[in-house]
């Protein structure tokens, strides 16, 4: 008899491990379609996805061979390791299949990317494709990920839950590793859900891993009945109850409830905030703050010394591009033009090749001769560099590059040196026509002082591209060229040597506002002097492409343009008046700067707006009488008087302290925003375990305080059960108070009974103090019942449903005669089973 029972216990063992695995492997399936949607922009190829498809049946077959065998798990992760070494070269680094000993190299690469790919991944423009041997994460991921997931989810033990650990991973490793921008936003109707696929992955995985615990906990269930159907002469329904269905509805309730409010409200939190991912911390950012800027220097490349020196050379047997870009600057503090540096510039390291998009395509061989710094010269949308010489395998670890500034920067030793060679293959978009841009509208940023304003308004005739052309153009013809303070009459500089008919006119470095805003002033008093309408001479602002860029640039703010300013040289021109390289030699003297204007379309049009030079500022001045200052000399009190150490306008090294007399609160409403999308994700994720802490501790306190005394002797018993169901002990059918402390087993359980029943059945009076002694037992035996648990029971009897659903299981029971409740107590009617 006991033989055909064990027999048929075993027979339906196996019968019931089925659906578990069956669970378990759609689980698995699930967490991996999400983690490849999540994951898919980081690669965006068909290597990625031979690469999972593989990777998740080598992991499966790898689980499945060592649970039929029972093998350890030192077994599963020797298997792993093998497959790992097998699948490697051919699927996370291809490129390294073109022979033996390439295939040897391409092995070191893949055990050295188990440990370093994972940083070069988030410093690489997105989508990384086959690039190198950063598809090693991947592998990684989705192999020991589906494995570990998959061994854990089919174990019938208390390891089991942490499969969701494995799949909520795979999931994460996309939205980690991915974009620091998200999704395009998903319009139904009236309605734009922000950021919908990253709510899709992270919900379905929120969903998913959520549905298979609850899962796991009602199989786990009907297992215990059928275990205790199997050694019990009494049957056990499996069925569902009433309290089980109200149980299943409570929670699909609350997850709806989550569901929901994640959807409707967090979205519309995050909507504004910037998304922060791990490639947002990294980058060449800190270097690009600290460099010195390019405009700042731009003044110094026109002298003697160094106006005739080679900066670098370019060449090429393809088509060339018009313009060398080395660097673009875009944010102005009315001191500085430069490179912001921060994340919306996107400085990521470049995979072997990326889309530059439509144009003209492109290609030129840069050789660097005398440029030092971190900004490399580039040529239009970059699609690839190729570096050459003794440093390429550095320079190619340390070249990162801007899609949206079209810049790069070169971080190998503090930059380029002589020597360093390239090739650069690019596409360079058509020209934008100025004339046809409408302005997008700008933001807060640094606006132009009052006399360009006036001037704008004077003689601006709307506010589209064609009213900015206008303006750039009448300031050219009313600027003159100047790259230096060489008083008139001196020696002729060299970079005026070659201009005929030039007249020296002195001018200040500098591009502040005071500097600009000074220039806008003499056109005013110009305009205003009836002796230039006479003449048709209006020419009074005096500079170089360092002050007429950032004047141009803050015009075009003026009328609603976002403008930058981008330092680079020129190789072709049609202007004859503008410096280009002679023969790809770019020199110090050919170096120019012009300004970039971004339309509605997103799309950036430059601006040339070298000052003109054939026509000098009229040298007529107002005759005016000397003033006479009378001076009275006091020979005992003369003292010397030292004059102040002059002033660099536009020094980028001034550390002098700048006081503001203003309180600068834009960090508070930061940190408000972050502090608040941070608060309420806790509340979407933790809220209801918080609420269920919450009623408990109303529960009690209402027990404890209740007027009548022998109630709250009564709630104190109540207490005590609760506590113990809660942290999973079993509750015999019917029972009378001792028999429940007896299954419970503390130190005091059988006093707190004999106490509650006393108060209740007794005719004696019950005063505070014996409410008081017998709660303060019950707090004692409620923490006995927890302190023999480890610290995750303690933590899931506190938040567990189990002491509330109690009271909504029927009060009689399913088989046998209808019980009456004993006096003073509860009907539990719960089935003796086990719990833990």
């Amino acid at each position: 008899m006991s033989e055909r029972r064990n027999s048929r216990a075993g027979v339906r063992r196996r019968e019931t491990d089925v659906p578990r695995y069956a669970a378990a492997a759609l689980y698995t399936a699930f967490s991996v379609a999400l983690a490849t949607v999540a994951a898919w922009p980081v690669y965006a190829s068909g290597s990625f996805l031979l690469l999972v498809m593989v990777s998740v049946v080598v992991a499966a077959a790898v689980v499945g061979v060592v649970a039929w065998r029972r093998w350890s798990g030192w077994i599963l992760a020797a298997g792993l390791l093998g497959a790992f070494t097998v699948l490697a070269v051919p699927l996370a680094v291809p490129s390294r299949l073109t022979s033996p000993l390439d295939v040897l190299r391409g092995l070191g690469e893949s055990f050295a990317g188990v440990v370093v790919a994972w940083k070069d991944l988030v410093t690489v423009d997105l989508p990384v494709g086959a690039y190198r041997n950063l598809l090693i994460p991947a592998l990684v991921i989705f192999l020991v990920g589906t494995a570990l997931t998959l061994a854990l989810a089919t174990r019938g033990d208390r390891w089991a839950p942490l499969a969701v650990v494995g799949g909520l991973g795979m999931t994460g490793f996309g939205l980690f590793f991915g974009r620091t921008s998200t999704s395009a936003p998903l319009s139904i109707g009236s309605v734009d859900l922000p950021a919908p696929v990253e709510t899709f992955v992270g919900l379905g995985a929120l969903l998913v891993s959520v549905l298979w615990l609850a899962w796991r906990a009602q199989d786990e269930r009907a297992r215990a009945l059928r275990r205790a159907s199997d050694v019990s002469a009494v049957p056990v329904g499996s069925g569902r109850s009433r309290a089980d269905r109200r149980r299943l509805a409570l929670g699909a309730g609350m997850l709806l409830v989550a569901v929901a409010v994640t959807v409707a409200v967090v979205p519309a939190a995050a909507r504004h905030a910037d998304r922060q991912v791990l490639r947002s911390a990294t980058g060449p950012e800190r270097l690009i703050a600290e460099a010195v800027s390019p405009l700042s220097q731009y003044r110094s490349m026109f002298s003697d010394a160094r106006s005739d020196q080679v900066l670098f050379r370019v060449s090429g047997t393809g088509a060339e591009p018009d313009r060398i870009r080395i660097a673009t600057l875009d944010a102005y503090d009315g001191e500085i033009f430069r490179a912001s540096g921060d994340e919306g510039a996107g400085f990521v390291r470049l995979p072997s090749t990326r889309d530059a998009g439509e144009g003209r395509p492109v290609e030129v061989d840069v050789e660097i001769v005398d440029l030092d710094g971190i900004w490399m010269p580039t040529a239009g949308h970059l699609a690839s560099a190729t570096f050459e010489g003794d440093r390429r395998g550095l320079l190619a670890d340390r070249f990162y590059y801007s899609s949206d500034a079209e810049a790069g920067v070169q971080t190998a030793d503090g930059g380029l040196v002589e020597g360093d060679r390239y090739r650069l293959d690019a596409v360079e978009p058509a020209t934008e026509d100025l004339a046809s841009m409408t302005p997008p509208g700008v933001g807060d940023g640094v606006s132009g002082g009052d006399n360009l304003r006036r001037w704008v308004q004077e003689h601006a005739t709307g506010n589209d591209g064609a009213a900015l052309q206008s303006l750039v153009e009448m300031l050219r013809q009313r600027g003159y060229l100047s790259h230096s303070l060489a008083p008139e009459g001196g020696p002729t500089p060299k970079w005026a040597a070659g201009l005929q008919g030039y007249q020296l006119q002195p001018s200040a470095s500098g591009h502040s506002l005071a500097r600009i805003d000074r220039m806008f002033e003499l056109l005013l008093e110009r305009e205003d002097d009836p002796r230039a309408a006479a003449s048709g001479n209006f020419v009074a602002a005096v500079g170089d492409d360092e002050q007429f860029a950032v004047a141009t640039a803050l015009i075009a703010h003026e009328l609603g343009f976002p403008a930058r300013v981008v330092v680079g040289t020129r190789l072709v021109s049609t202007d004859a008046k503008l410096s280009t390289c002679e023969a790809g030699e770019c020199r110090a003297g050919d170096l120019s700067a012009w300004t970039e204007v971004q339309g509605s379309d997103g799309r950036w049009a430059p601006i040339d707006v070298t000052p003109q030079w054939e026509q000098s500022p009229s040298l007529e001045v107002t005759q005016q009488q000397d003033p006479e200052n009378v001076t009275e000399v006091r020979p005992d009190t003369v003292e010397e008087v030292v004059p102040p150490e002059p002033v660099q306008e536009d020094n980028s090294l001034d550390d002098d302290p700048r006081t503001d007399d203003g309180v600068d609160l834009a960090w508070l409403w930061a940190s408000l925003r972050i502090a608040g999308i941070s608060l309420l994700i806790l509340l979407v994720l933790f809220g209801p375990f918080l609420a269920i802490v919450i009623a408990k501790a109303v529960r009690r306190r209402g027990r404890r305080h209740d007027a009548d005394p022998r109630s709250a002797i009564a709630g104190g018993w109540d207490e005590y059960v609760d506590a113990g169901i809660d942290a999973g002990r079993s509750v015999p059918r019917a029972p009378t108070r001792r028999e429940v402390a007896e299954a419970f087993a503390t130190p005091s359980g059988t006093l707190l009974a004999e106490g509650a029943d006393r108060a209740v059945f007794s005719s004696e009076d019950v005063d505070s103090d014996e409410v008081e002694a017998f709660w303060r037992i019950v707090d004692d035996e409620r923490r006995a019942l927890t302190r023999q648990r480890g610290f995750w029971r303690r933590l899931r009897a506190a938040v567990s449903l189990r002491s509330f659903l109690r009271f909504l299981a029927p009060r009689r029971s399913r088989r046998g005669s209808p019980h009456r409740d004993e006096r003073g107590k509860r009907s539990t009617a719960l089935v003796d089973r086990d719990t833990t």
